[in-house]
């Protein structure tokens, strides 16, 4: 099958493909999308280093991983990394650097949404410097591991479409907190740093893409209830509507992380690498508003890009 889509499914991707000797690390490999990538990945021969905050939650979480190892080939271990505390993501980044393993993949697949307002263990916007600055710290800490070839995928959202980051203000201290706006300013930072990601490492035959893996119901949404999850569908649907577009329909996990492993392990590197990608294909540019199809012009901006990397350069004490 190579007539990819909407309804493309993690199997359906990786038909025919063998990972034996690819050295893969998946970020909430401990619930949903994570789970499922890190699944298809041991299905085809990967070994798979699932980094998670709760081992004993990620033990329980994994039988079905392991047990696509066992009948695939492939390997599944556990590491802990707590992506809201910049200690753990060094630690994590620092135990990994002395196996002295090469890497493959790294998929930011972790994160959370909506959130009430808090701050992170360093003092970060809990969303902000959970989804970007602690995937941001780890991915260029494990970046001098990748071998040429190997990719870097940050999952993004259509979500993305709500805000864009702000470089001013990343953690609220001036604007009044709206946990959907700093989830949409979060989801647009991943996709600028795998634009910023892939600039500075296609020389070495690294590159990186974004993906929006559709909408899925998983632990994503404990924080926020049924009524505002239907309320939320219902504007993206008035959006569609607007836009003559389909309603929204909900992905199953297994199509929601079709997109992620189309973009680590299918799609040719020079299509998607800078690229924000969405139901196994790279998305158009649109200048729409609102939770909608294709990517803003400002998640693809590589001056932009730039701009975030410095500034979570400055936020988090350390150059890359």
């Amino acid at each position: 099958m190579t007539n990819f889509g909407f309804n493309t499914t993690t199997d359906e991707v990786l038909r025919g493909i063998d990972l034996t000797g690819t050295l893969a690390l998946v970020t909430g490999a401990s619930s949903g999308l994570g789970v499922e990538t890190a699944r298809a990945l041991v299905a085809h021969g990967a070994e798979v280093i699932g980094a998670v905050r709760n081992l004993a939650k990620a033990d329980a979480a994994t039988a079905s991983v392991r047990e696509a190892a066992e009948s695939g080939g492939g390997r599944l271990e556990l590491v802990e990394v707590d992506l809201a505390n910049l200690v753990s993501v060094r630690t994590c980044a620092d135990l990994l650097i002395a196996t002295g393993r090469s890497l493959d993949l790294v998929i930011a697949n972790a994160g959370v949404m909506a959130t009430p307002y808090g701050l992170t263990k360093d003092g970060f916007e809990t969303q902000f410097g959970t989804n970007v600055l602690g995937h941001f710290v780890l991915a260029n800490r494990l970046a001098p591991l990748m071998r040429a070839g190997g990719r870097l995928v940050m999952l993004s959202s259509a979500a993305h479409g709500i805000a864009d980051v702000d470089l001013e203000d990343p953690n609220f201290e001036r604007a009044d907190y709206e946990r959907w706006t700093a989830y949409g300013r979060s989801k647009t930072g991943d996709a600028l740093i795998a634009v910023e990601f892939d600039r500075r490492h296609r020389d070495r035959g690294i590159r990186a893409a974004a993906v929006h893996p559709g909408g899925i119901r998983t632990e994503l949404q404990r924080h926020y209830s049924r009524e505002e999850d239907e309320a939320l569908v219902a504007s993206i649907n008035r959006t569609n509507a607007a836009a003559g577009l389909p309603p929204f329909q909900w992905k199953t996990v297994e199509q929601g992380a079709a997109t992620t492993l189309w973009a680590a392990a299918v799609a040719d590197a020079d299509m998607i690498g800078g690229q924000y990608c969405e139901d196994c294909h790279v998305a158009p540019v649109s200048d729409g508003e609102g939770i909608a199809g294709g990517v803003r012009p400002y998640a693809v901006d590589p001056k932009r890009a730039q701009a975030l990397w410095e500034k979570a350069e400055e936020l988090v004490g350390e150059r890359f």
